[in-house]
């Protein structure tokens, strides 16, 4: 019997519907351009119950998409980090409201200048699959912030997350203050073709291109938040079994379905072999079992495994040794788990050497000497994140002031995430722009100069006709050199 394809399902309504929703929400904003902090922080407070009284049914959503999606996980990692932002974000709104003094130049006076911090309007957030609600949610925090309406673009890949996420804002907020998008591929390319007035997309490098190309055909301005292969880089002084817990953390969480998990890590060729073994010593303690293991996430899907496997395959063929953390021992086939992996001997013409993992999959490599450890790294694209493992702050230091990624830790893992009052992004091929706390106000704000003048006109002395006495002199001053 041949097995036949799903049948197409046309997407033109969602579109059209989308699009209404769009210019509704365009047009909401033009007669309420500047709402007010009260009027933001209400919107943001809104959200703060449902989260808690609708949780376990967007545990459960999400937990379908996933086949088994660690609960605990999905609640400290997604929602309650989004509880923080909340609070985070109306306690300081208020203050970075507030107009900017700046200093007027001699030439303008008397006047006064200021910048005001304006919001741009209707923003896009096209949302991966890994943390749908985390990653929705966060940029919306910091939208509402700033005064914006906002249309979010939920992933094909987490259906049943998108549609318990849009029954919880429909209940909080208007269609034309916050609206949620569904639908598949062809709905993203649609989206990311809208003129908004600031567009966010979190996603693989490969389709970032393809929706700064979209946007750029509005000249819409977007952030892009990648990811890339983040190093961890581990200094022989620090103690490997400390190392291995803070790796497996960030590791493990999500089976290692993070845009900023440690991707490979850099260890003195000397300690290789006793990594490994604390790492796996780890990983076995805390996962004994996996396949039935609710507290071991799974892959999100078929393609993904797939993915995974062919790196494996790939690398295993071309020499290097891979050490699966298997201590039940269990068969993963048809459990769409896949075990955290340890791969070593690893070489640059592998596929798992050029491609982002995105999954349980850790390449551990030998460095000689710091600086060799530094230029490597620096020899590849620039990642989302750095983790570096030394408790001797000059060097520390070093590696920070020697290096380029989005973020970084020290002696810790994607910790840096969920501070609020730092900046995350990427940068060059792991993203552009930045979100959270107050770097994420003003990437959705337009910071507008102004300059007021009273009845006194200073610049009256300098109006034609040109080249008169005044103008010599006004002009001697300013290209005096110091």
């Amino acid at each position: 019997m041949t097995a036949t394809a799903a049948p197409m399902i046309d997407q033109t309504p969602l579109i059209e519907a989308m699009e209404r929703c769009f210019h509704e929400q365009k047009s909401a904003f033009q007669q309420h351009p500047m709402p007010s902090a009260e009027e933001r922080i209400g919107l943001l407070k809104r959200l703060k119950s449902p989260l808690y009284y609708h949780q376990d049914a967007l545990v459960e959503a999400v937990n379908r998409d996933f086949g088994v999606r660690c609960p605990t996980e999905t609640r400290f990692l997604e929602l309650a980090s989004l509880v923080d932002s909340i609070k985070y974000n109306t306690r300081n709104i208020r203050r970075w409201m507030r107009p900017q003094r700046r200093h007027t130049s001699m030439n303008v006076r008397p006047a006064r200048a200021h910048v005001i911090h304006q919001p741009l309007g209707v923003v896009g957030i096209i949302v991966p699959w890994n943390y749908p609600y985390f990653l929705a949610l966060g940029p919306m925090i910091a939208a509402l912030a700033a005064g914006n309406r906002v249309m979010i673009k939920m992933s094909e890949y987490t259906p049943h997350a998108a549609e318990a996420l849009k029954t919880m804002l429909a209940e909080i907020y208007t269609e034309d203050q916050v609206a949620v998008v569904t639908g598949e591929a062809e709905v993203s390319i649609a989206f990311s073709r809208l003129a908004f007035d600031h567009l966010l997309f979190t996603g693989s490098t490969a389709v970032g291109r393809h929706v700064m190309a979209a946007a750029a055909e509005n000249l819409t301005p977007v952030t892009l938040e990648l990811g890339g292969k983040s190093p961890a880089l581990i200094h022989e002084s620090y103690p490997l079994q400390e190392a291995a817990e803070r790796m497996s953390w960030g590791k493990c969480l999500n089976a290692g379905q993070t845009c900023v998990a440690p991707d490979y890590v850099l260890v003195p060729r000397h300690q290789v072999d006793a990594f490994t073994q604390a790492f796996s010593r780890v990983v076995s303690n805390w996962y004994p079992s996996k396949r039935d293991n609710d507290d071991y996430t799974a892959v999100i899907n078929e393609r993904q495994m797939q993915r995974l496997q062919r790196y494996l395959d790939d690398a295993e063929a071309k020499g290097a040794r891979i050490v699966p953390i298997n201590p039940a021992r269990e068969d993963f086939a048809g459990s769409g788990k896949l075990p955290i992996t340890l791969v070593l001997d690893t070489t640059p013409d592998m596929l798992i050497e050029q491609e982002e993992i995105f999954g349980p999959l850790l390449i551990v490599k030998p460095y000689d000497t710091l600086e060799q450890a530094i230029a490597h790294i620096n020899q590849q694209p620039r990642p989302l994140a750095l983790y570096y493992f030394d408790y001797n702050r000059e060097r520390s230091d070093f590696v920070l002031n020697h290096t380029h990624s989005g973020g970084a830790c020290i002696n810790d893992t994607l910790s840096h995430v969920a501070v609020d009052d730092m900046p995350f992004g990427g940068v060059g091929p792991s993203g552009m722009g930045h979100y959270h706390g107050k770097e994420g106000f003003l990437t959705f704000t337009k910071a507008k100069g102004v300059l007021s003048k009273g009845k006194v006109n200073g610049t009256k002395l300098l109006f034609p006709p040109w080249n008169r006495r005044i103008h010599k002199i006004a002009l001697k001053i300013a290209l005096k050199p110091d």
